[in-house]
């Protein structure tokens, strides 16, 4: 048994121990943050939607008219048209013959892969995966084997090498600390080539990626039938570029009906309620009509990364509102992100064990609410980082 104080001593020593901070008001650039406006590079509402008017709207309609709470499970009485017609939504926007819904972008990951894999099954998932990818591969008992990140090479290597009964390849389409891209035309070709099933969980890329915003996939070229084949299994979010709370598995129908079956986290979990599906409905709407706010967001991106460039910042090779500015120690990473409090920004510091050790980080992102003007300051004021920010290799 763990002994408290001991353990939260040690992170406090460490510069590792963790504090919330308290939002007042909406979601958005200019958030109200332990009773101060500040100007926000951190959160994951990449296009803005979290406060939408019409999203909002379509919360607060379908509250009054479908209560608050869904009450009970899917499959007991919880299943609301609401959530259905979310569903059918989804499915069609990402060329899907279905699409299920999940509480959390965690919950989807722990049961897709808890339901498909078991012992004498094996798991082969990049080293830099989010947690949720990890911990349902520990939880389904198959073999978990890591490669390292974005390493295609080792994964073909670990594949011939296996005896196993079924393999699945898990990967991040764009890795949330880094904001770099999965090489999924090299991952879609070992799995065909191999016989393994690749999951892509889209979390940062879908609505934020692909000219009409399906995500990774669809940036790198994929679509219909093509996309499906490469990607079976594909899981996204509603928390992030659409704004609202959730997550959603899109596959074929036969996948979807046997998730139904099997999945444990959808089984045993309330229904989201009927009024976030409704307001999820109408991020989508957006996202799917609105292809300006990616082509701004993009803009902004760009010219991020040309201003930074200009100042000799050392940024990751990153297309997506995710740029992290690397720190190495913790104390820099903590230093940094204070001095960008005490000048009227909200950047936070990234440390272990989110990132590796020697790589903390300001971990940068951009929403389509931001300006020009927005990110000019941000710039100013990166120009000024105490004890210099790491400069690009001459």
């Amino acid at each position: 048994m763990i002994e408290l104080a001991a353990e939260l001593a040690g992170l406090r020593q460490a510069g590792l121990h963790r504090q919330r901070r308290l939002l007042a008001g909406p979601q958005g650039v200019r958030p109200r943050i332990d009773g101060r406006e500040r100007l926000a590079f951190c959160s994951n509402d990449y296009l803005g939607l979290a406060a939408h008017p019409a999203v909002i709207e379509a919360l607060r309609e379908s509250a009054a008219r479908d209560g608050v709470g869904s009450g009970a499970s899917h499959l007991i009485n919880g299943h609301h048209q609401a959530h259905e017609a979310l569903e059918e939504a989804l499915a069609t926007f990402l060329g899907r013959e279905r699409a299920l819904l999940f509480s959390t972008g965690y919950m989807a990951n722990l049961g897709v892969i808890q339901a498909l894999c078991g012992r004498g099954d094996q798991i082969l998932a990049d080293r830099l995966n989010h947690a949720s990818l990890l911990d349902g591969a520990q939880l389904s008992q198959a073999r978990l084997r890591r490669y390292p990140h974005a390493d295609t090479e080792r994964l073909r290597a670990l594949l011939g090498s296996s005896r196993a009964e079924g393999s699945l390849i898990v990967t991040d389409g764009v890795f949330s600390m880094d904001g770099d891209l999965a090489p999924i035309p090299a991952l879609a070709a070992i799995a065909n080539a191999t016989g393994a099933v690749l999951m892509l969980d889209d979390a940062h890329g879908i609505g934020v990626l692909g000219a009409n915003g399906r995500g990774t996939l669809e940036h790198a070229g994929f679509h219909g039938d093509e996309a499906q084949a490469a990607v079976p299994i594909l899981i996204g979010t509603l928390g992030k570029a659409l704004g609202t709370f959730g997550a959603f598995v899109a596959g074929s129908a036969e996948l979807i009906n046997f998730l139904i079956q099997r999945a444990r986290s959808y089984i045993y979990t309330t229904a989201l309620p009927p009024a976030l599906a409704s307001a999820s409905l109408a991020a989508l709407r957006i996202a799917a009509h609105e292809p300006e706010r990616r082509d701004h967001l993009q803009r902004l991106i760009n010219r991020f990364r040309a201003g930074a460039h200009t100042l000799g910042l050392a940024l990751a090779d990153s297309p997506t509102p995710i740029q992290p500015l690397i720190a190495g120690d913790v104390d820099t990473a903590l230093r940094w992100s204070r001095f960008l409090e005490d000048n009227g920004f909200l950047v936070t510091a990234i440390r272990p064990p989110t990132v590796p050790q020697g790589a903390a980080r300001l971990r940068i992102t951009f929403s389509a609410s931001h300006a020009d003007a927005d990110i000019d300051r941000l710039l100013d004021t990166l120009a000024k980082l105490p004890n210099s920010a790491p400069k690009e290799s001459q």
